[in-house]
Protein backbone atom coordinates (compact mmCIF):
# COMPACT_ATOMS: atom_id res chain seq x y z
CA UNK A 1 0.00 0.00 0.00
CA UNK A 2 1.81 3.36 -1.03
CA UNK A 3 2.24 5.66 2.36
CA UNK A 4 -0.37 7.94 2.98
CA UNK A 5 2.68 10.22 4.86
CA UNK A 6 3.65 11.52 1.26
CA UNK A 7 4.90 14.79 0.94
CA UNK A 8 2.46 17.32 -0.74
CA UNK A 9 4.37 19.31 -3.64
CA UNK A 10 2.89 22.34 -5.17
CA UNK A 11 2.61 23.12 -8.26
CA UNK A 12 1.51 26.84 -10.47
CA UNK A 13 -1.65 26.53 -12.10
CA UNK A 14 -1.91 28.65 -15.31
CA UNK A 15 0.11 31.48 -16.21
CA UNK A 16 -1.40 33.72 -13.60
CA UNK A 17 0.72 33.68 -10.65
CA UNK A 18 -1.60 30.38 -8.67
CA UNK A 19 0.14 28.24 -6.77
CA UNK A 20 -1.55 24.75 -5.36
CA UNK A 21 -0.94 21.82 -3.98
CA UNK A 22 -0.11 19.47 -6.65
CA UNK A 23 -3.83 17.62 -5.12
CA UNK A 24 -6.79 19.43 -4.54
CA UNK A 25 -9.77 18.27 -2.42
CA UNK A 26 -13.59 18.17 -3.86
CA UNK A 27 -15.99 19.11 -1.19
CA UNK A 28 -19.20 18.36 -3.39
CA UNK A 29 -19.74 14.92 -1.23
CA UNK A 30 -19.91 16.63 2.34
CA UNK A 31 -23.18 18.47 1.54
CA UNK A 32 -24.97 16.92 -2.14
CA UNK A 33 -25.49 14.40 -4.31
CA UNK A 34 -23.75 11.83 -2.79
CA UNK A 35 -26.61 10.97 -0.41
CA UNK A 36 -27.75 13.05 2.10
CA UNK A 37 -25.38 16.17 3.71
CA UNK A 38 -23.11 14.62 6.36
CA UNK A 39 -22.73 15.77 9.83
CA UNK A 40 -21.20 19.47 9.79
CA UNK A 41 -18.39 19.20 13.01
CA UNK A 42 -17.67 15.98 11.40
CA UNK A 43 -16.92 17.93 7.76
CA UNK A 44 -15.44 20.62 9.88
CA UNK A 45 -13.19 17.97 11.25
CA UNK A 46 -12.32 16.50 8.04
CA UNK A 47 -11.24 20.00 6.08
CA UNK A 48 -8.95 20.40 9.28
CA UNK A 49 -7.29 17.17 8.61
CA UNK A 50 -7.14 17.64 4.57
CA UNK A 51 -5.74 21.49 5.01
CA UNK A 52 -2.74 20.15 7.89
CA UNK A 53 -1.74 17.11 5.62
CA UNK A 54 -0.64 19.61 2.84
CA UNK A 55 -3.92 19.57 0.57
CA UNK A 56 -4.76 23.32 0.65
CA UNK A 57 -6.68 23.31 -2.50
CA UNK A 58 -10.45 23.59 -1.81
CA UNK A 59 -12.91 23.17 -5.00
CA UNK A 60 -16.66 24.13 -3.69
CA UNK A 61 -19.91 25.60 -6.05
CA UNK A 62 -22.96 27.71 -5.11
CA UNK A 63 -24.39 25.01 -6.58
CA UNK A 64 -23.59 22.11 -4.24
CA UNK A 65 -26.69 22.13 -1.71
CA UNK A 66 -27.46 24.55 -3.15
CA UNK A 67 -25.23 26.92 -1.04
CA UNK A 68 -24.78 24.84 1.67
CA UNK A 69 -21.22 23.87 0.74
CA UNK A 70 -19.77 27.06 0.78
CA UNK A 71 -21.46 28.21 3.97
CA UNK A 72 -19.88 25.22 5.25
CA UNK A 73 -16.62 25.55 3.50
CA UNK A 74 -16.61 29.54 5.41
CA UNK A 75 -17.50 28.06 8.66
CA UNK A 76 -14.79 26.12 8.51
CA UNK A 77 -12.08 28.42 7.34
CA UNK A 78 -13.32 31.02 10.42
CA UNK A 79 -13.44 28.56 12.84
CA UNK A 80 -9.83 27.21 11.48
CA UNK A 81 -8.47 30.21 11.26
CA UNK A 82 -7.38 28.37 7.53
CA UNK A 83 -8.28 31.66 5.24
CA UNK A 84 -4.71 32.36 4.21
CA UNK A 85 -3.36 28.75 4.39
CA UNK A 86 -5.48 27.50 1.40
CA UNK A 87 -6.11 28.15 -2.04
CA UNK A 88 -10.49 28.20 -2.82
CA UNK A 89 -12.26 27.54 -5.80
CA UNK A 90 -15.74 27.95 -6.58
CA UNK A 91 -18.19 27.87 -9.53
CA UNK A 92 -21.49 29.57 -11.05
CA UNK A 93 -23.90 29.29 -13.24
CA UNK A 94 -26.11 26.70 -11.98
CA UNK A 95 -29.14 27.35 -10.32
CA UNK A 96 -32.50 25.36 -9.32
CA UNK A 97 -36.01 27.51 -10.47
CA UNK A 98 -39.32 26.00 -10.68
CA UNK A 99 -37.57 22.69 -9.83
CA UNK A 100 -35.86 22.36 -12.69
CA UNK A 101 -32.00 23.01 -13.65
CA UNK A 102 -30.96 26.37 -14.84
CA UNK A 103 -28.00 27.14 -16.55
CA UNK A 104 -27.28 31.18 -17.02
CA UNK A 105 -24.19 33.39 -17.87
CA UNK A 106 -25.84 36.73 -18.41
CA UNK A 107 -22.85 39.26 -17.05
CA UNK A 108 -25.08 40.73 -14.65
CA UNK A 109 -25.97 37.24 -13.04
CA UNK A 110 -21.65 36.12 -12.93
CA UNK A 111 -21.24 39.08 -10.95
CA UNK A 112 -23.86 38.80 -8.33
CA UNK A 113 -23.23 34.85 -8.12
CA UNK A 114 -19.65 35.73 -7.45
CA UNK A 115 -20.84 38.58 -4.81
CA UNK A 116 -22.79 35.90 -3.33
CA UNK A 117 -20.09 33.19 -2.97
CA UNK A 118 -17.84 35.81 -1.81
CA UNK A 119 -20.60 36.24 1.58
CA UNK A 120 -21.19 32.88 1.60
CA UNK A 121 -17.36 31.95 2.42
CA UNK A 122 -16.14 34.62 4.69
CA UNK A 123 -14.02 35.38 2.24
CA UNK A 124 -12.49 39.08 0.44
CA UNK A 125 -11.23 37.08 -2.48
CA UNK A 126 -11.74 33.46 -4.37
CA UNK A 127 -8.51 32.60 -5.97
CA UNK A 128 -10.07 30.33 -8.41
CA UNK A 129 -12.97 31.02 -10.26
CA UNK A 130 -15.13 28.84 -12.62
CA UNK A 131 -18.24 28.84 -15.27
CA UNK A 132 -19.81 25.36 -14.24
CA UNK A 133 -21.86 24.77 -17.58
CA UNK A 134 -21.86 26.95 -20.40
CA UNK A 135 -24.91 28.56 -21.14
CA UNK A 136 -25.47 28.30 -24.63
CA UNK A 137 -27.89 31.10 -24.97
CA UNK A 138 -25.06 33.79 -24.24
CA UNK A 139 -21.92 34.02 -26.31
CA UNK A 140 -18.77 32.75 -25.07
CA UNK A 141 -17.01 36.32 -25.14
CA UNK A 142 -19.62 38.44 -23.22
CA UNK A 143 -19.72 35.65 -19.84
CA UNK A 144 -15.84 35.75 -20.05
CA UNK A 145 -15.83 39.30 -21.00
CA UNK A 146 -17.49 39.93 -17.04
CA UNK A 147 -15.45 36.89 -15.65
CA UNK A 148 -12.32 38.64 -16.90
CA UNK A 149 -13.14 41.04 -14.73
CA UNK A 150 -13.41 39.04 -11.68
CA UNK A 151 -10.41 36.37 -12.66
CA UNK A 152 -9.63 33.27 -14.10
CA UNK A 153 -6.60 31.34 -14.33
CA UNK A 154 -7.91 26.97 -14.46
CA UNK A 155 -10.13 24.97 -16.74
CA UNK A 156 -12.29 22.36 -14.56
CA UNK A 157 -12.81 18.95 -16.40
CA UNK A 158 -13.58 15.35 -15.87
CA UNK A 159 -10.49 13.33 -16.40
CA UNK A 160 -9.98 9.81 -15.46
CA UNK A 161 -9.04 6.19 -16.73
CA UNK A 162 -12.49 6.32 -18.13
CA UNK A 163 -12.98 9.73 -18.90
CA UNK A 164 -11.26 11.03 -21.94
CA UNK A 165 -12.41 13.33 -24.20
CA UNK A 166 -10.64 16.26 -23.12
CA UNK A 167 -7.26 14.84 -23.65
CA UNK A 168 -8.43 15.29 -28.12
CA UNK A 169 -8.06 18.92 -28.02
CA UNK A 170 -8.66 20.53 -24.72
CA UNK A 171 -5.57 19.58 -22.96
CA UNK A 172 -3.40 20.84 -25.78
CA UNK A 173 -5.17 23.98 -25.97
CA UNK A 174 -4.48 24.59 -22.40
CA UNK A 175 -0.88 24.17 -22.69
CA UNK A 176 -0.39 26.57 -25.08
CA UNK A 177 -2.26 29.06 -23.57
CA UNK A 178 -0.99 28.61 -20.48
CA UNK A 179 -4.18 27.26 -18.31
CA UNK A 180 -3.63 25.05 -15.26
CA UNK A 181 -6.02 22.01 -15.59
CA UNK A 182 -8.26 20.58 -12.52
CA UNK A 183 -9.44 17.32 -12.82
CA UNK A 184 -12.63 16.16 -11.39
CA UNK A 185 -13.96 12.52 -10.62
CA UNK A 186 -10.39 11.24 -11.08
CA UNK A 187 -11.13 8.03 -9.45
CA UNK A 188 -14.36 7.66 -11.72
CA UNK A 189 -16.95 8.83 -8.87
CA UNK A 190 -15.15 6.68 -6.57
CA UNK A 191 -15.09 3.23 -8.84
CA UNK A 192 -12.30 2.63 -9.29
CA UNK A 193 -11.64 2.43 -5.29
CA UNK A 194 -14.69 -0.28 -4.98
CA UNK A 195 -15.50 -1.59 -8.12
CA UNK A 196 -18.79 -2.76 -8.80
CA UNK A 197 -19.76 -2.97 -4.83
CA UNK A 198 -20.20 0.98 -4.81
CA UNK A 199 -23.14 0.45 -7.09
CA UNK A 200 -24.89 -2.07 -4.18
CA UNK A 201 -24.11 0.27 -1.32
CA UNK A 202 -25.56 3.91 -2.45
CA UNK A 203 -27.66 5.40 -0.32
CA UNK A 204 -30.88 6.81 -1.66
CA UNK A 205 -30.37 10.28 -3.62
CA UNK A 206 -26.98 9.50 -4.65
CA UNK A 207 -26.73 10.99 -7.96
CA UNK A 208 -24.21 8.02 -9.13
CA UNK A 209 -27.36 6.05 -9.28
CA UNK A 210 -28.94 8.02 -12.50
CA UNK A 211 -25.40 7.96 -14.82
CA UNK A 212 -25.43 5.11 -17.26
CA UNK A 213 -21.73 3.89 -16.58
CA UNK A 214 -23.52 2.32 -13.27
CA UNK A 215 -26.41 0.75 -15.37
CA UNK A 216 -26.64 -2.91 -14.42
CA UNK A 217 -26.17 -3.04 -18.82
CA UNK A 218 -23.02 -1.43 -18.81
CA UNK A 219 -21.80 -2.21 -15.41
CA UNK A 220 -20.83 -5.98 -16.34
CA UNK A 221 -18.41 -4.62 -19.49
CA UNK A 222 -17.12 -1.67 -17.14
CA UNK A 223 -16.09 -3.92 -14.35
CA UNK A 224 -13.10 -5.02 -16.17
CA UNK A 225 -11.51 -1.92 -15.89
CA UNK A 226 -11.62 -2.01 -12.31
CA UNK A 227 -10.60 -5.55 -12.50
CA UNK A 228 -7.33 -4.93 -14.44
CA UNK A 229 -6.59 -1.85 -12.50
CA UNK A 230 -6.54 -3.94 -9.47
CA UNK A 231 -4.61 -6.80 -10.86
CA UNK A 232 -1.65 -3.66 -11.75
CA UNK A 233 -2.49 -2.35 -8.48
CA UNK A 234 -1.39 -5.36 -6.67
CA UNK A 235 1.54 -5.94 -8.81
CA UNK A 236 2.45 -1.96 -7.88
CA UNK A 237 1.95 -2.08 -3.85
CA UNK A 238 -1.13 0.05 -3.57
CA UNK A 239 -4.66 -0.01 -3.92
CA UNK A 240 -7.09 0.50 -7.21
CA UNK A 241 -7.65 4.05 -6.71
CA UNK A 242 -4.03 5.36 -5.80
CA UNK A 243 -2.96 3.80 -9.33
CA UNK A 244 -6.20 5.59 -10.89
CA UNK A 245 -5.32 8.47 -9.40
CA UNK A 246 -1.37 8.41 -10.14
CA UNK A 247 -2.01 8.26 -13.79
CA UNK A 248 -4.14 11.48 -13.33
CA UNK A 249 -1.30 12.87 -11.30
CA UNK A 250 1.49 11.67 -13.77
CA UNK A 251 -0.53 14.09 -16.86
CA UNK A 252 2.11 16.93 -15.82
CA UNK A 253 3.15 19.48 -13.19
CA UNK A 254 0.28 21.84 -14.48
CA UNK A 255 -1.95 18.81 -13.59
CA UNK A 256 -4.11 19.25 -9.91
CA UNK A 257 -7.37 16.49 -9.99
CA UNK A 258 -9.58 17.42 -7.03
CA UNK A 259 -10.33 13.86 -5.46
CA UNK A 260 -13.70 14.41 -3.01
CA UNK A 261 -14.31 11.93 0.25
CA UNK A 262 -16.22 12.30 3.38
CA UNK A 263 -13.56 10.07 5.23
CA UNK A 264 -10.80 10.79 6.36
CA UNK A 265 -9.30 7.25 5.93
CA UNK A 266 -10.07 7.68 2.29
CA UNK A 267 -8.49 11.00 1.94
CA UNK A 268 -5.30 9.92 3.33
CA UNK A 269 -5.68 6.84 0.63
CA UNK A 270 -5.72 9.38 -1.59
CA UNK A 271 -2.88 11.46 -0.62
CA UNK A 272 -1.21 8.59 -0.73
CA UNK A 273 -1.19 8.24 -4.53
CA UNK A 274 1.16 11.25 -4.65
CA UNK A 275 4.01 8.71 -3.75
CA UNK A 276 3.03 6.12 -6.69
CA UNK A 277 5.45 6.18 -9.57
CA UNK A 278 4.65 5.36 -12.99
CA UNK A 279 7.15 4.27 -16.23
CA UNK A 280 6.26 5.49 -19.57
CA UNK A 281 5.11 2.00 -19.98
CA UNK A 282 2.78 1.63 -16.86
CA UNK A 283 1.01 4.97 -18.27
CA UNK A 284 0.30 3.35 -21.51
CA UNK A 285 -0.89 0.02 -19.77
CA UNK A 286 -3.19 1.64 -17.74
CA UNK A 287 -4.19 4.18 -20.42
CA UNK A 288 -4.97 0.83 -22.37
CA UNK A 289 -7.47 -0.32 -19.43
CA UNK A 290 -9.90 2.67 -20.07
CA UNK A 291 -9.98 3.25 -23.78
CA UNK A 292 -13.01 4.75 -25.52
CA UNK A 293 -13.95 1.09 -27.05
CA UNK A 294 -13.81 -0.53 -24.20
CA UNK A 295 -15.65 1.56 -21.31
CA UNK A 296 -19.48 1.08 -21.94
CA UNK A 297 -21.75 4.05 -21.09
CA UNK A 298 -21.69 7.75 -21.20
CA UNK A 299 -20.50 9.99 -18.03
CA UNK A 300 -23.92 11.51 -17.29
CA UNK A 301 -27.89 10.69 -18.53
CA UNK A 302 -27.75 14.14 -19.82
CA UNK A 303 -24.82 15.25 -21.87
CA UNK A 304 -26.10 18.62 -22.47
CA UNK A 305 -23.92 20.00 -19.22
CA UNK A 306 -20.78 18.72 -20.92
CA UNK A 307 -18.29 20.30 -23.19
CA UNK A 308 -19.23 18.31 -25.89
CA UNK A 309 -22.64 20.02 -26.12
CA UNK A 310 -21.24 24.16 -25.52
CA UNK A 311 -21.17 25.85 -28.70
CA UNK A 312 -22.39 29.41 -27.97
CA UNK A 313 -24.26 31.54 -30.41
CA UNK A 314 -21.52 33.98 -32.22
CA UNK A 315 -20.86 37.62 -31.05
CA UNK A 316 -23.34 40.13 -32.69
CA UNK A 317 -21.41 42.77 -34.51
Amino acid sequence: MASTAAVVPRIKLGSQGLEVSAQGFGCMGMSAFYGSAKPESDMIQLIHHVVTTGVTFLDTSDFYGPHTNELLIGKALKELGLRGKVELATKFGLSMKDGKIDICGDPDYVRAACEASLSRLGVECIDLYYIHPIDIRVPIEVTMGELKKLVEEALQMEWSLWSRDLEVEIVSCCRELGIGIVPFSPIARGFFASGPELIQNLPDGDIRKTMPRFKPENLEQNKRVYEQLSGMASRKGCSPSQLALAWVQNQGNDVSPIPGTTKIQNFNQNVGALSVKLTKEEMAELESFGAADVVSGDRYANMTFTWLNSETPPLSS
